[in-house]
């Protein structure tokens, strides 16, 4: 029970909160509008944008919170896995990936050790101890204060130091993100900083950003944070379209090549797709033409078909983007030619 509490103590503390209050000191300081307090927003962004990521593992554990220490041992639908090293996460997205639309299940087994958000690492003894992480997580989550991970930046950065009057007292080069968290996290009320921009970062799509003020700042977490959320939410539509997919048997109900109506050359086949990301064209007289698919997703989803020794179609290889989708219709377009598509219809 003390365990427990140390250990949503310091989740608690991670990502629930900021320094005090301070309500004498606004937070658009004087004449310098990159001068900030504990609770301004650009403190936010720093502390959160540093925080500790640990979604790198969230297949395994589910939460982006923490990061599981290795080793440790896992049954992953119902098989046991030991993880060693990072090299080891392929054997359970391998068992993970096996089937399209089963569902997946991983079970630590316990005692095993965690990294959290504020870098501090603990020994979670059992399942009350894990659930009070992820219950600070989804709490940290829904109010905005987990860690920010789409964008980072890109160190060292210099941040300025002022009295609460506006007089400069120092300055301080920070060289990665524990240090920035830990100076943002123990900012007390009796001092304000400002960054030293210009400065640059990195998001998630590997592209850098300058970086000019506060408010660029703000904007390009904005900016971010709105691309993030598209991400899951195409991947969430990516597993519908999955599971539609595998339950059903599918006719091409239209496939227009370039302005050229190609849909009677497949008016006498069924597609099938299977479980394990196969798929198979059966014709009433003709040979089954085999082939594999897969759906991904970025922002938009994405069906790829790939279909062999069959010149009809091999028409349909492509990377095709999902324009809409229904439980009983799938429309496409090709991603390199927008006057190519297809739509399959359930039958």
């Amino acid at each position: 029970m003390k365990n427990l509490k140390l250990i949503t103590s310091l989740v608690l503390t991670a990502l629930l909160t900021f320094t005090s209050c301070q309500d004498e000191i606004d937070s658009e300081n004087g004449q310098n509008p990159n001068t900030n307090n504990s609770e301004s927003k650009t403190a936010s962004n720093l502390e959160r944008t540093s925080m500790y990521d640990g979604s790198f593992d969230d297949f395994l554990d589910g939460t982006s919170c923490s990061s599981i220490l290795l080793p440790v041992v896992a049954t992953v639908n119902g098989q046991q896995v030991s993880i060693i090293s990072q090299a080891d996460y392929q054997l359970v997205l391998n068992i993970l990936g096996q089937f399209t639309n089963d569902s997946d299940t991983v079970t630590l087994q316990f005692p095993f050790s965690v990294r959290l958000s504020n870098y501090t690492e603990v020994v979670v003894a059992n399942q009350g101890e894990y659930d009070a992480i992820i219950d600070a997580c989804e709490t940290a989550e829904n109010t905005g204060k987990d860690a920010i991970s789409c964008l980072d930046i890109d160190f060292p950065i210099t941040i300025l130091t002022y009295s609460l009057n506006l007089e400069q007292t120092g300055s301080l080069v920070i060289q990665s993100e524990q240090q920035l968290y830990a100076y943002m996290n123990n900012m007390d009320n009796t001092e304000l900083f400002s960054v030293k921009y210009p400065i640059t970062a990195t998001l998630s799509n590997n592209s850098t950003v300058t970086l000019t003020s506060d408010l660029d700042l703000q904007a390009s977490i904005e900016d971010c944070l709105d691309t993030e959320d598209a991400e899951e939410e195409a991947e969430e539509e990516a597993k519908n379209l999955e599971t539609i997919l595998v339950n059903g048997a599918f006719k091409v109900q239209t496939f227009i090549n370039a302005g050229v109506n190609k849909t009677s050359d497949y008016a006498n086949y069924t597609i099938d797709f299977a479980n394990d990301k196969t798929c198979t064209a059966i014709h009433s007289t003709l040979s089954a033409v085999q082939g594999t698919y897969n759906v991904a997703s970025e922002t938009e989803v994405y069906l790829n078909l790939t279909f062999a020794g069959n010149a009809t179609f091999n028409l349909l290889n492509s990377k095709w983007e999902v324009t809409s989708f229904s439980n009983t219709s799938i429309s496409l377009k090709s991603t390199t030619n927008a006057a190519i598509t297809l739509v399959l219809t359930q039958i």
